[in-house]
């Protein structure tokens, strides 16, 4: 069950109408940084958790809260599409080749669609997708794409952030962008009660390591034809004890380990070309011969 606040969780004031920033704004609702898209992945992986109670009414509570960051946006939408001055966007243009390059306009459906206000869509009209909605039942795997769900969010807000003047509007991203580094460090605060790096990795630590073939799980394999300027031999993954402790890096020549692939003929119900249908001395397979 959900209750609703009539009340926004933060103040959101626009001292001047853009409607080139409402379409900006628009990422941060339906855009794979947005929230929409933390919002249904912290709900979700609630209402599948198993285990421990204090962990769905955490996920619960996080994802509760941003239906809020939707609503504020939402809102923030709307405010910016209100008497907006034709003005504006030659005024910004002028001020920054870099904001005059990415503009490009505002979004005509923001009125022709939906009236003035907001949308389930990206900055560029993309309506939503709910398979960036990540929830694998695994409390560790969760917990690390809502930290880079949150990363990626904070990065946009901070972009948001710098790129508008309207100080209504910064004062808005600032406590969105505050709630991001809550978010981040709280689910870095799940992966350290539950284990941190040694007890929670390899992920899933449920799996025995003894039944993976352990002679590769701390090897990283160099592809690499280029050795003069390869680096990738210095980097802390190629030596020394693995950062999970129950192994220790090596760093060797990638080789082949398996045999050439060697596929059935094409089956007739699937047409291929005729020249797929020959044997090595040029006859058409006998399997196709009743076509």
């Amino acid at each position: 069950m959900f209750y609703h606040d009539s009340k926004l969780q933060y103040k959101v004031k626009v001292d001047k109408p853009d409607p080139m920033f409402a379409k900006m704004l628009q990422q941060a609702i339906g855009g794979i940084e947005g929230e929409i898209r933390v919002c249904l992945q912290y709900l979700f992986q609630a209402w599948g958790s198993r285990g421990p109670a204090k962990y769905r009414d955490m996920l619960l509570e996080t994802g509760t809260e941003e239906i809020s960051h939707i609503e504020m946006l939402a809102t923030a939408v709307a405010l910016n599409l209100e008497d907006a001055p034709n003005d504006i966007k030659d005024e910004m243009a002028e001020e920054s080749p870099i904001i005059q390059a990415i503009m490009g306009g505002a979004n005509p459906r923001h009125y022709l669609s939906a009236g003035l206000a907001a949308m389930a869509v990206d900055s560029n009209g993309v309506p939503f997708n709910g398979s960036w909605v990540v929830g694998s039942g695994n409390l560790a795997a969760d917990m690390y794409a809502n930290v880079m769900a949150e990363s990626t969010g904070r990065i946009l807000a901070t972009r948001l952030w710098k790129i508008t003047e309207d100080k209504g509007m910064k004062d808005m991203l600032s406590f969105l962008i505050a709630r991001d580094t809550m978010h981040q460090n709280q689910w870095l605060a799940v992966l350290e009660e539950i284990g941190g790096l040694k007890g929670n990795h390899p992920i899933p630590n449920s799996f025995p390591q003894d039944k993976e073939a352990g002679e590769f799980s701390y090897s990283f394999m160099s592809t690499s034809i280029n050795d003069e300027n390869n680096q990738s031999d210095t980097g802390r993954w190629a030596s020394g004890e693995s950062i999970d402790g129950k192994g220790n890096f090596t760093f060797i020549k990638a080789k082949p380990h398996g045999e050439k692939p060697d596929l059935a003929p094409p089956k007739p119900e699937g047409f291929a070309q005729k020249e797929q249908m020959k044997d090595e001395d040029g006859f058409i397979k006998s399997v196709f011969r009743d076509l």
